[in-house]
């Protein structure tokens, strides 16, 4: 299997300050794109409804909403519960966006170091 190089590969210097001019363009997008996702807001409901999280991308929980009847204080075990699955969905939905917002800017690429 033969592998196919980068445009620009072995044309000497030109080339190579192509592919690094490339590179941190890419850099600067991601990093653009990294901004635009960390500002927003995700929210869930949870616990068929009786909890509603807010969160912005960058994880920061805004806030918590319970209806009433999740508040037992003979069953504190439960809200808990509720709460922290509502955390965990809340945070791999936002995990899920930002990989396919990455991986459509740059095209499947793993590039170590981002995200």
């Amino acid at each position: 299997m033969k592998a196919r190089l980068p445009e620009g590969y072995g044309k000497g210097a030109g080339g190579m300050n192509s592919m690094i001019k490339q590179a941190q363009k890419m850099q600067e997008e991601m990093q653009v794109l990294q901004d635009k996702l960390d500002e927003k807001e995700y929210e869930i409901s949870a616990g068929g409804g009786l909890i509603e999280l807010n969160m912005t991308g960058a994880k920061s929980l805004k806030s918590v909403k319970l209806k009433p009847e999740i508040v037992d204080k003979d069953n504190i075990e439960d809200l808990e519960d509720v709460i922290v699955a509502g955390v965990n969905a809340i945070i791999a939905k936002i995990n899920e966006e930002q990989e396919e917002a990455m991986e459509k800017l740059t095209g499947g690429m793993n590039i170590p170091g981002m995200m």
